[in-house]
């Protein structure tokens, strides 16, 4: 589990930041700042994850190419292309920015409850090495490759939906902001 990169953020500011801090409406802003660098942080974490987890997937699907098992190639294509789809997404989400005169504002629980949302994904980069291992298990053992290879696809069809439900973690916060301001 990747460590809480908002506390390390914070621990690294320097003495003039702390000065600065003092300044009035500054120190709430760069708070909300720093969870948002956080959160871009633990993301491209999560990126480079999955990245690793892409390239050993490519591996498995040079190895049963040079085996000339091309059966299995077409669904780990699949798999490529929504992995590929999920890491797309994770590096380049939101990260819940709410400008001084944007009508929605960004409070830090929201922000909080981005990185929380956002931490979760280390799960899902465990499982899919979980998989790639049976896969690869498969892959050497000349064993069919069917089973874990369509347990991929639904497991980075479960990721990519889950990753959908951020955006509505990012409408929830604004529709909460919307509400209280009527």
């Amino acid at each position: 589990m990747v460590k809480d990169l908002r506390e390390t953020i914070k621990s690294a500011t320097s003495r003039f930041e702390e000065l600065v801090r003092k300044v009035p409406g500054y120190k709430g802003y760069k708070e909300k700042e720093l969870r948002r660098e956080a959160d871009k942080l633990l993301r491209v974490h999560l990126a480079k994850r999955f990245e690793g987890q892409l390239s050993r997937l490519s591996g498995i699907q040079m190895e049963l190419t040079n085996r000339g098992r091309l059966a299995s190639i077409v669904t780990l294509e699949r798999c490529v292309m929504k992995l590929q789809m999920l890491i797309d997404r994770v590096k380049s989400a939101s990260y819940g920015y709410g400008g001084v005169f944007d009508a929605i504002k960004v409070k830090e629980e929201e922000l909080d409850a981005l990185y929380e949302f956002d931490s979760q994904l280390e799960e899902g980069v465990t499982r899919v090495s979980s998989l790639l291992d049976e896969l690869a298990a498969a892959a050497q053992a000349e064993e069919k490759t069917a089973l874990p290879s369509g347990d991929l696809v639904s497991l980075l069809d479960e990721l990519n939906a889950t990753f959908s439900q951020r955006q509505d973690v990012l409408l929830e916060v604004g529709n909460e902001a919307f509400d209280e301001g009527l």
